[in-house]
């Protein structure tokens, strides 16, 4: 028998590696979502730490909106039938407002009823008129950047409340007294000259954060009393007329804006531009 018959049989196997090996692009489009992901995160980060808490609601707002964005929503029976969204009777059906009065309803406003309802309007979008420029709304604000973080506004059933507050690292007043810090002379300069476009009356309330030990002799009423009589102080030394302002308020710390009472962020002054009619 041959050598070469005996010579064991080699069998080679090459291996092939699916994606070239190192040579795919596959990681990198996990490496651009991770990138993305992270500049995504620190944007986040920096909206939060440059905004007020005035504008991050705006933002959130803008994300969450309650207006129907599209005229004609989709067809169909049932509760979400009909082809549009302006109707009374479904969700979505044809229509560009309300098909008929309801039943109570008087269809024909009178004369007078139609001129206070105007005044009403325009009531309001003064009030707003006033709420936008004092928080830069669309635009630059009259106050400080440092100012703006001590204030937040709400429309309400009273009027406008202009809500003062202080922050941890800088507070309205010197502690434990009615003396007002730079940043509280300048909100209230900017209110007076703001509130001169309207003749509303203005309300002031003075709220102060609870002590986290019991006093026997607790100062909280005289102090609130005293920052609420500073405040008007400051707003008719600034050209606001006395006569316009028929309350003062010092709540002590009875009425906490926070879970924690014991929180910097209920020391505050509320400033109120009241509704003509109140």
């Amino acid at each position: 028998m041959s050598a070469a018959t005996n010579a064991p049989t080699i069998i080679k196997r090459k291996k092939i590696i699916a994606g070239g090996g190192h040579h795919g692009g596959a990681w990198k489009v996990a490496y651009a979502d991770f990138v993305t992901a992270m500049m995504a995160f620190f944007m986040l980060m920096w909206l939060l730490n440059a905004t007020t808490e005035q504008q991050r609601k705006g933002i959130a707002d803008y994300f969450s909106p309650t207006i129907p964005i599209n005229r004609v929503s989709g067809g169909g029976s049932g509760a979400f039938g009909g082809d549009n969204i302006f109707t009374e009777e479904t969700l979505a059906q044809s229509g560009t407002g309300i098909s008929q009065p309801t039943i109570g309803m008087n269809p024909v406003m009178s004369e007078a009823e139609a001129e206070a309802a105007s005044a009403e309007a325009a009531q309001v979008a003064a009030l707003r008129d006033i709420e936008a420029v004092l928080i830069g709304q669309g635009g630059e604000s009259m106050l400080s950047d440092q100012a703006l973080r001590h204030i937040i506004t709400r429309l309400t059933d009273e009027g406008l409340v202009i809500e003062i507050y202080d922050r941890p690292d800088v507070a309205l007043f010197v502690a434990d007294t009615a003396l007002p810090n730079p940043v509280a002379a300048e909100i209230a300069r900017i209110m007076a000259r703001l509130f001169q476009s309207v003749s509303n009356p203005v309300a002031i309330e003075a709220h102060l954060r609870a002590e986290t030990v019991l006093k026997v002799d607790n100062p909280v009423w005289e102090i609130s009393s005293d920052r609420a009589m500073q405040m008007r102080l400051m707003l008719e030394s600034s050209g606001l007329n006395p006569r316009r302002i028929t309350r003062l308020t010092g709540a002590g710390d009875r009425e906490p804006a926070t879970r924690d009472a014991t929180a910097p962020r209920n020391n505050r002054i509320e400033v109120i531009l009241l509704r003509s009619d109140l």
